[in-house]
């Protein structure tokens, strides 16, 4: 019996867990890994770890003593650490390795949308040209936008924080993805949002995104980081090609 260790926390992980533990459960176990930064608990087919590693030499400490076959680096595509830490380890144990990377979102020439390259050039956008904008970048991007002043920020945040942002004119509005339409909509009709700004993601095209366009509202975009070297799939029918290629 194989042993393959996804790296999860996104939609796709779950996806790949389900289909390898359903369609190969004669030849493979199936390990996901979850940062575990949100306090709910992962909901995944296969055996479940929660926490971190302890750096590359940790994961590949892990990998050896696991006797872990296969690792499908499944991470959000701005998970940067951790998809370096993934090819230094999978390097260092010997360890066939392959990243599950989302095509690029395809937006309309005609929208009010700019992609800039890194987070500090986002808020120097937003300073300069918003008004009231609605920060969907995640917490740990929050605190990047505190300088900013004259902006009142709409926040989404998966869970309530544990502690004051550093914001000066804000609310906070929790939630879990997906979002539907109509109310990404009605959340920035009611705030009267001017500029959504939002990590290029990649994948299937959200709700927030498509409700922007819809609205005429301006849309800053952060290009995610470049990916580690290594083998790359598109989906998640192709990283079950690649599986089952390796069994």
């Amino acid at each position: 019996m194989r042993r393959l260790l996804i790296l999860g926390g996104t939609a796709e992980a779950r996806v790949l867990a389900e289909a390898a533990a359903v369609n190969l459960a004669d030849r493979l176990e199936v390990i996901t890994s979850w940062a575990g930064r949100t306090g709910r608990a992962p909901d995944v087919a296969g055996g479940v770890r929660v926490g971190g590693f302890g750096g590359a030499s940790g994961l590949a400490e892990y990998l050896r003593a696991e006797s872990i076959n296969l690792v499908i680096d499944a991470t959000h595509p701005f998970a940067e650490t951790v998809s370096e830490h993934a090819h230094d380890a999978c390097v260092t144990a010997g360890v066939a390795r392959l990243q599950l990377i989302r095509p690029a979102w395809e937006l309309p020439p005609s929208g009010k949308w700019l992609e800039v390259a890194d987070m500090a050039t986002a808020v120097n956008t937003v300073g300069n040209s918003a008004s009231r904008a609605f920060l969907t970048t995640g917490k740990q991007t929050v605190s990047a936008f505190a300088g900013v002043e004259n902006v009142w920020f709409l926040v989404r945040l998966i869970d309530p924080p544990s502690e004051p942002l550093s914001l000066e004119n804000f609310e906070v509005t929790t939630g879990r993805p997906p979002y539907d339409l109509e109310s990404e909509k009605a959340l920035m009709i009611e705030h009267q949002i001017d500029t959504l700004v939002s990590k290029s993601s990649g994948g299937a095209l959200p709700a927030k995104i498509v409700a922007a366009f819809d609205l005429g509202l301006s849309i800053v975009l952060v290009s995610p980081p470049p990916p580690p070297p290594g083998a790359r799939a598109s989906s998640v029918d192709e990283v079950m090609t690649w599986v089952q290629m390796q069994l």
